[in-house]
């Protein structure tokens, strides 16, 4: 046992789904899985189970921004995941802390899954979701939509310097076609189409990716091993009730 090595933090903002699925527990334990150590930091509690989001309620931005802050305080961040902001004045207390990080380290890697809704469409933010994301979309290095979402945000049009890997499991056909769009072009990754649904897949990407730039890999390394961890996630998924299946995360390290 090493006890002198110290595990590269990544600070997390998501909410938390009771069901376990999804949001903040599913980025545990993608991140966890990944090698790495997540500093969870809740942006609104839910009222879900693994098929439908019925409430949203977010936290106190004041409260969050003094949980980020002693933990910027005390502990080396690697990396930044950011999931639902449950409000826009969290999105701007998050972004604050974001700057405040860059001022350590300008390079900071900070992976935005820009969740607007459920897998039903339940809305999973109070008020405007795409308004309460526009801070932190300017401030991500990497922004991971799913189809509906990219077309919601008018991804991949974005800011020079950052990637945007738009996922395609909201497609047709027998494959799902992610594509990393950057500033040297476009590049596809092709996946088998899995049968079922499942809950918390968008989550168990972006938190392993985080890990992985966390971890010290390039962006294309970075990508190539958190898709594949994915889709080993999504393949070995269970069940815990009827409806959509739960990604097994905690066993899929990147290789």
């Amino acid at each position: 046992m090493k006890l002198n090595k110290v595990r590269p933090c990544v600070l997390v903002f998501s909410g938390l789904d009771p069901s376990g699925g999804a949001g903040i527990q599913a980025d545990i334990e993608a991140i966890a899985a990944q090698g790495a150590h997540a500093l969870p930091i809740v942006t609104a509690l839910t009222v879900q189970d693994n098929e439908r989001v019925h409430e949203v309620v977010p936290v106190d931005a004041g409260l969050l921004a003094r949980q980020a802050t002693l933990l910027l305080d005390s502990m080396p961040i690697h990396a930044v995941k950011l999931g639902i902001p449950g409000s826009l004045a969290n999105a701007g207390a998050i972004a604050g802390i974001v700057l405040l990080l860059r001022e350590r380290r300008p390079t900071l890697p900070v992976v935005l899954d820009p969740v607007l809704a459920s897998g039903h469409g339940d809305p999973l933010a109070r008020g405007d979701a795409v308004a309460a994301l526009a801070p932190l979309l300017a401030l991500a290095t990497v922004v991971t939509p799913n189809l509906p979402e990219a077309d919601a945000l008018g991804l991949p049009a974005s800011g020079a310097g950052t990637h945007v890997l738009v996922t395609g499991g909201h497609g047709d056909g027998g494959e799902v076609v992610n594509r990393w769009h950057s500033r040297d072009g476009v590049r596809e990754w092709r996946w088998p189409r899995l049968p079922g649904e499942f809950h918390g897949s968008g989550c168990t990407l972006a938190s392993s990716l985080a890990a992985r730039l966390a971890l010290g890999d390039a962006m294309e390394q970075a990508l190539e091993r958190a898709q594949r961890c994915c889709n080993q996630a999504l393949a070995d998924s269970y069940a815990v009730a009827p409806g959509q299946r739960i990604p097994r995360r905690i066993e899929h390290r990147g290789a």
